[in-house]
């Protein structure tokens, strides 16, 4: 059975990936910070699924050392990962300027440079495997610059997304290397990180986002918006309109 580990994985989209994952045949290495989340979160997985083999551990993103201990570690567990998933993100942040440069640091750090060290930690077990999937939590945001609180959310997933891209293309060059990336944009899919925001458009509910989001990574596909509708010609639109078009599509 393959086997998936995920980060950020003890709510949201995380968390519902494992669900699904499992139900799919996957063995899933866990890890978050809010370890009794995922001990409840693999007792159900065991119960469901009580032929899958799920192993949970405490993991800050932020804390380089560990991030490279706990993949090391689930390696050993099972013997080598198949596929790292890079979930675990933040969505604070104010508009630039106004005084909260402590929460947007704090989202710059978590969701771009704690991703870096995720794929270091994921790159090396696969190259050292010679195989593996690295797959990246983007975001729709990360089409274009986008403005008030998200500015610079929507910077650190434009960040990921290009960090993924620089990866893959290395690994088209490695023969030797079966090494496939793929970046996920999801849409708006609501989560515990959104659960305030009201009034959103085209929010698709959580088991729905996350069913397109797992579709494309099973399909190792190199790039997906997703749910594909809208946000396939929603993508394109906000790639290619003038900024003012884009402000009043969102």
């Amino acid at each position: 059975m393959p086997t998936t580990l995920i980060t950020g994985a003890s709510s949201g989209l995380g968390a519902e990936m494992a669900r699904q994952l499992a139900a799919r045949g996957h063995d899933l290495a866990l890890c978050a910070r809010r370890t009794e989340r995922l001990e409840v979160l693999k007792a159900e997985l065991t119960t469901a699924y009580p032929q899958r083999r799920v192993e949970v551990r405490a993991l800050d993103v932020n804390d380089d050392a560990a991030v490279f201990e706990v993949f090391a570690a689930f390696r050993a567990d099972f013997g080598g990962l198949d596929r790292v998933i890079v979930n675990a993100g933040l969505g604070k942040g104010a508009p630039i300027g106004t005084g909260r440069y402590d929460a947007n640091k704090q989202t710059a750090m978590t969701n771009f440079v704690a991703a870096l060290a995720q794929c270091e930690a994921a790159m090396e077990i696969f190259r050292a495997q010679k195989r593996g999937h690295l797959v990246m939590i983007s975001s729709v945001s990360a089409m274009r610059g986008m403005p008030k609180t998200v500015t610079t959310y929507a910077a650190t997933k434009a960040g990921v997304a290009a960090l993924a891209e620089g990866i893959r293309s290395e690994m088209l060059g490695q023969r030797d290397l079966d090494i496939r990336v793929s970046t996920i944009y999801p849409g708006y899919i609501r989560s515990e990180m959104n659960e305030r925001v009201k009034h959103t458009p085209f929010m698709v509910d959580t088991a729905t986002g996350v069913r397109a989001m797992v579709e494309a990574i099973e399909a190792e596909k190199a790039h997906a918006r997703v749910p594909a509708w809208p946000w396939v010609p929603l993508g394109w639109a906000m790639h290619n309109l003038p900024l003012k078009a884009v402000r009043r599509l969102l």
